[in-house]
């Protein structure tokens, strides 16, 4: 914590230590009160500062702020008994938390009667007040000030604002005081400040005014506190109900409305907040109006403050039984809101019927609970729970009604999806059977994925695929078929098995779109006799990335071209020949490859995503920059902020497939690569480099196998192929892939040898011993590859 202002730092001991007790930051105030260095004591652990044999730091015990007396080991040997304030800073992604430990070193200077800081007055107001001198340190503050920050007075003399309130806000509050102090005007500003001891939010209007002596110099600030908390938590609550409007309902998914309404909850009421949903089906097709306990509830949405949400005990898609007991169990049958807190012993029953969560409780601390049924139309829906943890308030009044207030729209919306999502099932039964569950990973890139249906026409022919190829090369997807319903889903599933078969065969780009090209025209001369289908057309993406060389190569039949998030770069559309559409034959396709660097994001979508009736598709591709932009390493984030940026709340009325791929680079450490000469002579000499190779890369149980099928490809090569010859050895944490390529365009072929034949074993001893073996056509030849498993033990 620097200062703003070249004022003397040394007036206050501070030292900063991170979760693990270790010493991170030791200021001259700290040396000048225990006599140690920054030199000597950075890095040491905090345990070994305290006096009287102590093991642990008083204050690391899960508070964010603890004040007390503390003894410490000055460097002469002594002991010293100090009071100091620590504040806890939570972790913040790869930083971890950290404690600022602060005592004053000069508050306790006896005060000069000629002091204009002395002198001026400390009214009994409610207002609160405090006063900084020349350093922007603590000199007086009235009981108000003392009674909201919940330290004594006595002790803050001659800290920081930030040193005694620990928070990042405290820092601005700083700055303004020093404006004050070297401008001589007066300063008024809103802030929103976690000051008490409880941790809780607090609206002030703190208003600064400079204190100056007779001679009309400043010679020290004063601070004013006007606390506005209530008129702030009313307008945020209004605000609040205004954004549950527009955030809950955006489509026309039960699963996803559910979402939103836990989204739309945490943090504004509470810390954890899951949506639970009865089953129709157990009450006859129909949710019913009333409901007994026990009652059986699905799991349908929840959000949580922490990452990886371990509050749940229950996840998406769960479903568990609820005693009358449990906080859901008594909303739904008493038809109202419930409150329970563990003060009031509420929980204490369900709790005892459910270990599991009351382990939870304890482990986070869980102290208050709202469960607030969800109803629309006359009938019970289900139930969200809210939950709090890390803010220490209970829930009030005014808490429940705008919870059942954001839980009446949720509930509309949650029936109107309900309803419309069974009429639609059966229809979308086909297009989710040919659409991939999940998306392989890969140690090429990291993919995320959404389709969305359009809105009324019904299933489509939009798809997306990610592939793996040899070589650890990774092929991505992305296609659109002509029309919508059950013809252009039983098309796309055409196409995309065609592109799986093509992709196994390494074909390039350009090549793999000029065969779909020719499946595309005998589909359509197939379905020619059917007036009703009409033409058959599609478009298409292909792309291929490989992350030993970081390129990527790209080809487009028709297809809206991708756009590229270099890191630290705007987004952009790749500049990509457009090639024609599907079906139209004849014409030829055009492939472009680019250089990837690690952390590129590629978007691949279907026009669904950018056009629409309200707009054109330049403001479309501005939208979809705009939020790609906004990429923080979540594409999964990154995602859903693209479909709420550019799709209604209604649906596109065109099926929508959107892929995000972020690109891994494979380390040059991980792969080996040798010149071949054309003598069969130096086999040996390659098997002995190659051996070498594995021991380094600690493989040296797999240098047996691997040698011998290298000896086979290599020889081959060599036989049969044409210079220059390479061999690549490459390595992930699953496989090892041994490559040989030259300029031969001659494709091999396993056959058996008969008894008395000299050769014709190689590639059928490569197949035994390997996971899998081929070949690949490239501009220059081709490349024969094969994939060996590594033991577990050299994973």
């Amino acid at each position: 914590m620097s200062p703003v202002y070249p004022f003397d730092d040394a007036a206050t001991a501070r030292a900063v230590i991170d979760d693990r007790g270790t010493l991170l930051e030791w200021n001259a105030g700290a040396r000048r009160l225990l006599g140690w260095n920054a030199t000597d004591i950075l890095g040491r652990s905090a345990v070994t500062m305290l006096a009287g044999g102590d093991k642990a730091l008083p204050f690391a015990r899960g508070a964010d702020r603890w004040y007390g007396m503390i003894t410490l080991c000055h460097r002469d040997g002594s002991a010293v008994s100090v009071w100091v304030l620590a504040h806890h800073t939570p972790p913040n992604g790869d930083r971890p938390g950290r404690w600022l430990v602060v005592t004053p070193l000069d508050g306790d200077a006896p005060p000069s009667p000629d002091d204009p800081l002395e002198r001026a007055e400390l009214l009994q107001s409610p207002c609160a007040i405090a006063i900084y001198d020349e350093r922007l340190r603590l000199r007086r503050m009235n009981d108000a000030m003392a009674e909201e920050l919940g330290l004594p007075q006595e002790r803050l003399r001659g800290l920081r604002m930030p040193e005694i309130n620990g928070r990042p806000q405290s820092v601005d509050i700083e700055q303004h005081l020093h404006r004050v102090l070297t401008t001589g005007r007066g300063y008024d500003v809103h802030s929103y400040v976690p000051i008490g001891a409880d941790g809780r939010g607090y609206a002030w209007l703190a208003r600064m005014a400079p204190i100056t002596d007779d001679s009309g110099r400043v010679r020290g600030v004063c601070l004013a506190s006007h606390d506005f908390t209530e008129q702030h938590l009313a307008r945020e609550r209004l605000q609040i109900v205004n954004e549950a409007s527009v955030r809950i309902g955006t489509t026309l998914d039960v699963v996803t409305t559910a979402q939103e309404l836990a989204d739309m909850c945490v943090p504004a009421l509470g810390d954890f907040v899951t949506v639970d949903l009865l089953d129709p089906q157990e009450y006859g097709g129909e949710p019913p109006a009333d409901v007994t306990a026990p009652v059986r509830l699905l799991r349908v949405a929840h959000r949580s403050l922490l990452p990886g949400t371990p509050e749940a005990v229950a996840e998406p898609g769960q479903a568990d039984l609820y005693p009358a007991s449990s906080p859901q169990g008594a909303s739904l049958t008493a038809g109202r809101t419930i409150i329970a807190s563990t003060a009031s012993r509420d929980l204490e029953q369900w709790l005892a019927w459910s270990p599991t969560r009351a382990e939870r409780v304890r482990e986070l601390g869980i102290h208050a609970t709202m469960s607030v049924p969800i109803r629309a139309r006359g009938l019970t829906l289900g139930v969200a729970v809210l939950t709090r943890y890390r803010r220490s308030g209970p829930f009030t009044a005014d808490d429940v009604l705008l919870a059942e207030e954001i839980t009446a729209r949720a509930g509309v919306c949650i029936d109107n999806a309900r309803r419309y999502s069974r009429e639609r099932e059966t229809a979308l039964a086909l297009q989710r059977s040919l659409l991939p569950r999940t998306l392989p990973r890969t140690a090429a890139l990291l993919a995320a994925s959404r389709y969305l249906p359009a809105a009324r026409a019904g299933v489509g022919g939009d798809w997306f695929d990610v592939i793996p190829l040899s070589g650890m090369r990774v092929a991505m997807v992305v296609g659109d078929v002509v029309g919508h319903g059950i013809q252009a889903s039983a098309t796309m599933g055409r196409l995309r098995t065609a592109v799986r078969t093509l992709a196994d065969i390494d074909l390039a780009p350009d090549e793999l779109l000029t065969h779909l090209d020719d499946l595309v025209l005998r589909l359509a001369e197939e379905s020619g006799g059917d007036a009703s289908t009409g033409e058959v057309g599609a478009t298409c993406l292909y792309a291929v990335y490989d992350p030993v060389s970081r390129r990527c190569t790209l080809a487009r039949a028709g297809h809206p071209a991708p756009v590229l998030l270099l890191p630290g770069r705007a987004p952009r559309q790749i500049d990509l020949p457009a090639g024609p559409p599907l079906g139209l034959g004849g014409l030829p396709f055009e492939s472009a490859e680019l250089d990837l660097p690690q952390g590129s994001v590629l978007s691949l979508y279907t026009n669904g995503l950018l056009e629409s009736r309200d707009r054109d598709a330049e403001t479309g591709h501005r939208l979809l920059n705009e939020a790609l932009a906004g990429y923080a390493g979540s594409l999964e984030e990154t995602c859903d902020r693209i479909l709420r940026a550019l799709l209604p709340q209604g649906g596109s009325a065109d099926d929508v497939a959107l892929l995000l791929a972020r690109t891994q680079g494979l380390p040059a450490s991980q792969v080996a690569t040798w010149d071949i000469p054309a003598d069969p002579a130096l086999v040996a000499p390659i098997r002995k480099q190659v051996g070498r190779q594995l021991e380094q890369w600690s493989l040296s149980e797999l240098a047996f196998t691997a040698e011998l099928v290298v000896s086979e490809l290599v020889t081959n090569a060599i036989r049969y192929g044409a210079r220059p010859i390479r061999l690549r050895l490459i390595q992930n944490a699953a496989t090892l892939i041994c490559e040989v390529s030259d300029t031969s365009h001659t494709a091999p072929h396993l056959r058996r040898a008969k008894t008395f034949d000299e050769g014709g074993r190689g590639l059928l001893l490569v197949a035994q011993l390997t996971q899998r073996w081929g070949s690949r056509h490239t501009a220059e030849g081709k490349t024969i590859w094969a994939e060996l498993e590594l033991y577990q033990e050299d994973q």
